[in-house]
C-alpha cells in the first residue's frame, strides 16, 4: 500500500537530490572475501538500508539506500499515517518490517525485488552427491565394449550458489588425509542459482549396508574463500 499525502506543494519535495560519498560503496559486502553465510556473489554488496541489512544488491542500489536514509526526515510530514507520512510523490520503502523511509515508487519496487532474490545472491556453496555408471563404449560397428567395473556406481559432485569461476573439490578420509582432488569452473545453468557445476570424479561409491561413511566431500569457492559443508562419503573399497 502506498503511504502518501496527496495535494502537498511540489516545492516541498524539491531539491532533495543528494551526493553520496564514495566511501559508502566500500564495505565488507562483496565476494572478494569470506564474510560468513551472508557473503554476496561477485557483483553484489550488502544493501545496509539499516544495521544488519545483508540483502545482496548492486552497488548502485546500496548507494541509493544510503542517500534515501540521509534525507528521510525531509520527506516526512504529519498526516493520515502519523508523523512519518510521506510527502507527495513518495512511498515507504519497506525494505524490511517497519521501514518507513520515504522513497520513489520505483525504489520501493526495487527493494521488494531484491528481497525476493536475496537467497540466490549469496555464496551458499551448496554441495550434494549423485552417482553414475559408465555406459558401454560404442565401437561404431554395431558392437559395444564394457569392463567389469563399469556398472559400479561412482561419485559425482554437484553444486550451486558459487561465484562464476574456479571451484576446488576435495574428497578426504575422516582423518583429513586426501583421497581425491579436482577443480571445475562454476557457470550459469538454468534452474540453479549463481555458478553451478557437476563433476564426475571417477571415485567408486563404497556405500554398503553396515558400512558407515569414512570420509567427506567438500568444495572451495576460490573467489570468496568460502567452503561448502562436508558431505559424508564412503571411499577406498577394493574393486575387482
Amino acid at each position: 500500500m502506498k503511504r502518501t499525502l496527496l495535494g502537498l506543494a511540489a516545492a516541498a519535495i524539491a531539491g532533495l537530490g543528494v551526493t553520496v560519498p564514495a566511501t559508502i560503496m566500500a564495505g565488507p559486502a562483496s565476494a572478494t572475501g569470506d564474510f560468513g553465510p551472508d557473503t554476496c556473489l561477485q557483483g553484489y554488496v550488502w544493501r545496509e538500508a539499516r544495521t544488519g541489512d545483508v540483502v545482496c544488491v548492486t552497488s548502485a542500489v546500496r548507494a541509493q539506500a544510503a542517500a534515501d536514509n540521509s534525507v528521510r526526515a525531509s520527506r516526512w510530514t504529519s498526516g493520515p499515517f502519523g508523523p512519518h507520512t510521506c510527502v507527495n510523490g513518495y512511498v515507504w520503502r519497506e525494505a524490511f518490517t517497519g521501514d518507513d523511509v520515504c522513497v520513489l515508487p520505483s525504489v520501493r519496487s526495487q527493494a521488494l525485488s531484491d528481497n525476493a532474490k536475496a537467497a540466490d545472491r549469496k555464496v551458499s556453496a551448496r554441495l550434494w552427491i549423485s552417482k553414475y555408471t559408465i555406459p558401454p563404449h560404442d565401437n561404431g560397428d554395431g558392437t559395444s565394449t564394457s569392463t567389469s567395473v563399469d556398472d559400479i556406481p561412482r561419485l559425482k559432485l554437484n553444486g550451486d550458489h558459487y561465484n562464476f569461476g574456479q571451484v576446488r573439490l576435495y574428497i578426504r578420509y575422516t582423518s583429513g588425509h586426501l583421497f581425491w582432488s579436482g577443480s571445475v569452473t562454476a557457470s550459469a545453468h538454468a534452474g540453479f542459482a549463481g555458478g553451478s557445476f557437476g563433476k564426475k570424479t571417477g571415485v567408486f561409491d563404497c556405500t554398503a549396508p553396515g558400512r558407515p561413511a569414512n570420509g567427506y566431500a567438500q568444495a572451495y569457492d576460490v573467489i570468496s574463500g568460502r567452503w561448502s559443508a562436508r558431505v559424508p562419503v564412503r571411499v577406498g573399497c577394493a574393486v575387482l
